[in-house]
């Protein structure tokens, strides 16, 4: 397949440069995955209409972390550094701009009292830097000079506000450089009343990593390959699934780090295992094609043209009707990508 398939018009206006006045109050477009019902143009709010008792609806409990880091070297050299994991022993490895400027040793100042010291270079883009304040944790160091890694789509500065905004309410574990930005539209209310109709709310954590910024490389589709990520899931959810699966009662993932790791979970085998905790790293690329084996239903935001992103909602919808949707949203001015509005295909 050619990635010029995955191709579609988006005017700039409509890529969304922050989030909607509040939680819920989004655009949401519902389609059903076989085109056999209408489609439905409503609010996240409303939801829980297309929800059904017995569903297990899967959320990613990750954390952006605040992992842009602007520094200067002593002779006025700006660096920007975008962490990417701890390294242990108070070292991280991260994304660096200029990379090629930067010699072992070099010190960096982000503030009159924090620096951190360039070490050497890691795999491919990445610097390996180590904290200079000691007893400073990597991530403690992150949250008091750290900026909100905005995409590069918009074209503002992170502000006060990014902190939390990007960020969903059940956000749990640090690590992640990017939201799982369909569960940006849910509020407290709202997992609360999906739970007292009977919806079994279940989490995992994949850790989204800088690839996911990056464009596919190659014109053809499948010769491209995604970064690895990590994930954890617990057995409490895996059991639920397991149940699910048994009895036909829908899975659904909320965005796309969901699917990915719940697909990745199903071709190792361990759902149909006894369940316990598992944890690894994926890099599954799911384009059209592919056969989902555990997702039934998919919440996610509009995605970049000629991503990996679109390409996994491609697989899940078809590409001809996704494209469709796509191109039906344009013209109704919905707001795409991370603070953009949602779509629900089930």
């Amino acid at each position: 397949m050619r990635l010029d398939e995955l191709d579609y018009h988006l005017p700039d206006e409509l890529i969304a440069q922050g989030p909607a006045r509040e939680r819920g109050a989004s655009r949401l477009l519902v389609r059903a995955r076989d085109g056999s019902r209408e489609t439905v143009h409503t609010t996240f709010d409303h939801l829980p209409e297309f929800l059904r008792a017995g569903d297990v609806l899967v959320l990613n409990r990750t954390r952006v972390v605040p992992a842009r880091l602007l520094a200067r070297r002593d002779d006025g050299l700006d660096v920007e550094v975008l962490f990417i994991r701890e390294a242990g022993d108070g070292r991280f490895a991260g994304w660096v701009r200029p990379l090629k400027k930067l010699k072992p040793g070099d010190e960096l100042r982000l503030s009159d009292t924090a620096a951190i010291r360039f070490v050497g270079r890691g795999e491919e883009r990445e610097g390996i830097f180590e904290v200079l304040d000691a007893g400073v944790r990597v991530l403690d160091l992150l949250d008091a000079h750290g900026h909100v890694p905005l995409p590069p789509y918009i074209r503002r500065g992170d502000e006060g506000a990014d902190r939390d905004r990007y960020q969903t309410v059940y956000a749990k574990e640090p690590g992640s450089v990017a939201a799982p930005t369909a569960g940006l539209h849910f509020n407290d209310l709202m997992l609360r009343r999906v739970l007292d109709m009977g919806v079994d709310v279940q989490t995992l954590v994949l850790h989204v990593g800088p690839g996911t910024f990056q464009p596919l490389d190659h014109d053809v589709l499948e010769e491209n390959r995604l970064h690895a990520e990590p994930f954890t899931i617990d057995a409490s959810t895996l059991a639920s699934i397991a149940a699910a699966r048994s009895e036909k009662r829908r899975v659904i993932a909320v965005g796309t780090t969901v699917a990915r790791t719940l697909e990745t979970i199903a071709a190792r085998g361990w759902i149909a295992e006894p369940a316990v905790d598992r944890s690894g790293e994926t890099d599954l690329f799911v384009y059209p094609g592919y056969s989902f084996q555990v997702v039934d239903a998919l919440l996610t935001n509009f995605h970049l043209p000629k991503s990996s992103l679109l390409a996994l909602v491609c697989a899940f919808a078809g590409t001809r009707p996704t494209l469709a949707l796509y191109q039906d949203a344009v013209a109704r001015g919905y707001r795409f990508f991370s603070y953009g509005d949602a779509m629900f295909i089930a």
